[in-house]
């Protein structure tokens, strides 16, 4: 039966601004029939807006049979029947120069008719063990959108296979009104296949044009591929020096190689940022960055960093961290960086205090889009404080990490999964040497309607193995407790007494964090968590183990470049004593925790 979608009196001063109803009614009882209709609609919109003039008006009605039609066609229906009505009168006949004064019912009638479906459905040719398009075979609802999208597959197909210049020939679409049928036959012409020519750049720059070449590492004179492009532009991107880049295909050489145009424009040149998080107990931290997208001319990115944490009353936790690191884009081939830094830092950790530096050098590795790899060579001195007097620590360390990442979001995900692992092998040339290492792995999975529920699950799993913790640098030993492993707990409060009053970490440590994060509304979410934290004093099965664990309630707020964090958290087992109010920890930070 017919639906009134929306009556709206709209009372304005001007007798020409007035709009009593508008009714929109479609013949049967489908709602997605009606909603694609009400998407498509214009003077739905008009409506909506708050639009009344007559002129726009007349103007959304007479263009309102064609997005109708369009909109019926998509869904497989050929035979639809649209009548729009203005006071009576069909808005087709109303002429342009004779727009009437006041208009105060507009009435949309709409009669799907029967949904076809296709008889023949063909697009030839196709390369061998090309995939179909879903939806476009025999007996299946003719809807135009798939009859576009089997053409356009059809198209990518044999580009995929070299065949640049692949077009669609003729098509042939026929529908038969007395058996509610579409014929459909798209014919392609593949044409030859193509060679990449060189990359030629239409746009100036101020990262030279040799070094572009090498970035993009377009592979010249190789059979075409649309993926090569792909990796190209990003290639490009991912150096950060480019707030755009465009690659289009030239035209076809007779000798059957084609050149591709680079059009860029480059980032400002340099930017700044900071940042702030707050624990009740760890106390503020604050952080900023300088960068240089273009130290050198040649897509450069020098950064450098300083952070100040601890920030409490008695400044008794208060580190102090300054790091610079210069990135060089495609230093040995395409997707292979390198990179040279340096950082100082003052420490006053729970457990001990130290002054150190570190210089490095190494390479990063991108294998493909997901994953990606470091490994370096470096050098940290180091003056420590702890349980064990005032000791010097000279270390040759060779870090290396990868990360295999398919979150949807990095900052904000709901589904995938991330993986990173560390390893890095040390000598201490006063105490010999060890192995540190750690793995992360992270789990997101969204359900209920627009996915509004998202379960995120966080494993971490570290061990360091050669020295005894007692000849271990603190910073290789493991600690549990605060925003990064437990929270609830305090900021590493989970370590082992060292006689005296104090304490030292563990060589083996396990963690886990689990989240249930339910979108409220569009800006605001809710969070419930609960954190576990396990060290032991030499191995992940040493009989000298603790544990603690915590849990809590969060607030997320959406700024669209990452969510505000505010989670309270209680300790739950091993936990500080006291009263409620000094067992709470608080922390606030940006995007979410894990």
């Amino acid at each position: 039966m017919p639906r009134v979608l929306a009556v709206v009196a709209v009372m304005l001063a001007h007798p020409a601004m007035a709009l009593d109803e508008l009714q929109f009614n479609v013949t049967g009882d489908d709602r997605a029939i009606e909603k694609e209709l009400e998407g498509a609609s214009l003077l739905v919109a008009a409506e909506a807006e708050g639009r009344t003039n007559s002129r726009d008006l007349i103007a959304a009605a007479r263009a309102e049979y064609e997005r109708l039609v369009n909109a019926l066609y998509g869904l497989g229906y050929y035979g639809p029947v649209v009548r729009v009505n203005v006071d009576g009168r069909e808005a087709a006949n109303i002429p342009t120069y004779r727009i009437p004064r006041d208009i105060r019912r507009i009435t949309v009638n709409v009669d799907p008719g029967r949904q076809f479906v296709f008889g023949e459905a063909r697009v030839v040719p196709l390369p061998r063990g090309a995939e179909p398009t879903d939806g476009f075979e025999r007996g299946e609802p003719a809807r135009a959108t798939v009859i576009r999208n089997a053409a356009a597959d059809g198209v990518e197909a044999w580009r995929n296979r070299g065949r640049a210049k692949a077009e669609v020939s003729d098509q042939s679409l026929v529908a038969d009104h007395a058996t509610g049928t579409m014929n459909a036959r798209i014919g392609l012409a593949p044409g030859p296949v193509v060679r990449l020519g060189t990359l030629r750049q239409v746009t100036p720059s101020y990262v030279r044009a040799t070094r572009i070449q090498r970035i993009a590492g377009l592979p010249t004179g190789e059979v075409f591929s649309p993926e090569a492009l792909d990796r190209s532009a990003e290639r490009l991107r991912r150096t950060g020096a480019f707030a755009s880049v465009v690659l289009r295909e030239g035209p076809l050489k007779p000798d059957g190689t084609m050149d591709i145009e680079l059009a860029i424009d480059d980032m400002k040149p340099r930017r700044f940022g900071f940042g702030a998080e707050v624990s009740s107990l760890e106390g503020a931290g604050l952080s900023a960055f300088w960068m240089h997208r273009n130290l050198l001319g040649g897509a450069e990115r020098f950064r450098v960093d300083g952070a100040v944490s601890g920030l409490t009353p008695n400044l008794g936790n208060l580190d102090v961290e300054v790091g610079a690191r210069l990135d060089i884009p495609a230093a040995f081939g395409t997707d292979t960086d390198a990179y040279v830094m340096a950082e100082a830092a003052y420490l006053r950790e729970p457990t001990f205090s130290a002054y150190q530096g570190e210089a490095g050098v190494g390479v990063h590795r991108y294998f493909t889009d997901d994953l990606e790899g470091e490994i370096g060579f470096g050098y940290m001195w180091s003056r420590v404080t702890d349980s064990q007097g005032t000791r010097t620590f000279s270390i040759l360390k060779l870090p290396a990490s990868v990360t295999f990442d398919r979150r949807d979001d990095p900052l904000d995900a709901t589904r995938g999964y991330y993986i990173g692992a560390e390893l890095e092998p040390h000598y201490d040339l006063n105490a010999g040497p060890g192995v540190w290492g750690m793995l992360d792995g992270r789990v997101y999975t969204s359900f209920g309607e627009d996915d509004v529920v998202t379960l995120a699950a966080r494993f971490q799993i570290g061990t360091v193995v050669g020295q005894p913790a007692t000849s271990t640098h603190p910073e290789y030993l493991f600690y549990s407790g605060g925003g990064g492993t437990v929270r609830g707990q305090p900021y590493q409060s989970l370590a082992f007494p060292a006689g005296g009053g104090d304490r030292i970490g563990g060589q083996a440590f396990v963690g886990a964090q689990f989240e249930v994060r339910y979108d409220a509304t569009d800006k605001i979410g809710l969070v419930g968590f609960f954190d576990v934290g396990y060290l032991g004093a030499s191995g992940f099965f040493d009989p000298v183990n603790t544990w603690h664990s915590g849990a809590g309630v969060g607030v997320r707020y959406d700024t669209g470049l990452g969510p505000i964090r505010f989670d309270v958290g209680l300790p739950v087992t091993n936990g500080p004593g006291g009263s409620l109010l000094n067992r709470v920890q608080l922390y606030i930070g940006i995007g979410q925790s894990f």
